[in-house]
């Protein structure tokens, strides 16, 4: 772009020829001049406290101060709600672990803050404001006491799984219904060689054909015919117990066969060293003979037992 200066004072028309390069740099004065009065302007303003830039700086600061209080108090009505969750947490599983205890015929242990309870206390309810820091420490505190509990009631799961397992697979229940109680447990005369002679399990006296059930859950380790038990029937229940049903007319069960307590394994008979139809019935543990009474008293049934 070219400017042409004419002027009476010259003798000739002058010319000026402006680049771009020239607008830039009075662009450039331009600007550096504004933010330099700026800067003076700001400086003046703060070292001489003029009312316009103490304003400007007290809204600034108290915008500010604002938006850290709602920001702080957000978070601690947060933490507060979440502080009552636990507490409401804590509480359930209290009760839940006292109501499961309870099913378990177990005592419940005390909590912490219930043990180091002592005498009566009362007086007016006076609510205490807590910190971000206090809050955060109880709710660490009760995060870890539910923790606690959440691992004592499984543990207690646990326990009573065990339990319920451990009593389905005790032979309590008879082997045979409406049974008359023949030879108990223990030294008695041989039937047949009239001896003195150790009897390792009890016989129920009962007609020939009377189902025969299993005392446990488990499974048929042996189901065939002995010399001297005749029909045998052994059912492994698990750990080392076992349970032998002998003298059967039939065995309906084959090795290797689960079944459940209460399920036919065969009926009553004769066969073998036997005088008479009964079921000869044993309780073993790692093959050592257990008096069979001991585990069918457990069930509901053994009172019902008729006695001859």
């Amino acid at each position: 772009m070219q400017i042409i200066l004419v002027s009476r004072h010259l003798s000739a028309a002058r010319t000026i020829t402006i680049m771009p390069r020239h607008v830039l740099l009075v662009l450039a004065v331009f600007l550096a001049l504004v933010l330099a009065t700026s800067v003076l302007f700001s400086w003046l303003s703060v070292h001489w406290r003029l009312p316009i830039v103490e304003n400007l700086v007290l809204s600034l600061q108290q915008q500010e101060s604002r938006r850290i209080q709602d920001y702080v108090s957000n978070n601690l009505q947060l933490m507060a709600t979440r502080l009552g969750e636990l507490q409401g947490k804590v509480l359930q599983l209290d009760s839940l672990g006292q109501r499961v205890s309870g099913l378990a015929g177990e005592k419940p242990a005390k909590s912490p803050e219930k043990a180091l309870e002592k005498g009566g206390q009362g007086g007016p309810f006076v609510p205490e404001q807590m910190s971000a820091g206090e809050l955060q420490q109880e709710i660490e505190r009760l995060a870890a006491a539910i923790d606690d509990r959440a691992d004592a009631l499984m543990e207690l799961e646990f326990h009573l799984l065990e339990r319920r397992v451990k009593d389905r697979l005790l032979p309590t229940t008879l082997p045979v219904k409406n049974a008359h109680f023949g030879s108990p447990f223990g030294t008695r005369v041989d039937p047949i060689a009239g001896l003195r002679a150790r009897h390792e399990g009890i016989d129920f006296v009962a007609p020939v054909g009377t189902p025969i059930v299993a005392a446990a859950d488990g499974v048929v380790v042996v189901a065939e015919y002995h010399s001297e038990f005749g029909n045998m029937v052994d059912i492994d229940h698990g750990d080392g117990l076992t349970s032998r049903y002998a003298h059967l007319s039939r065995h309906d069960v084959a090795a290797g066969r689960l079944v459940k307590r209460g399920d036919t394994i065969g009926a009553v008979g004769s066969t073998g060293r036997s005088t008479g139809p009964h079921l000869h019935f044993e309780v073993r543990m790692l093959g050592v003979a257990q008096n069979p009474a001991l585990f069918l008293k457990r069930g509901s049934e053994f009172a019902q037992l008729r006695r001859r």
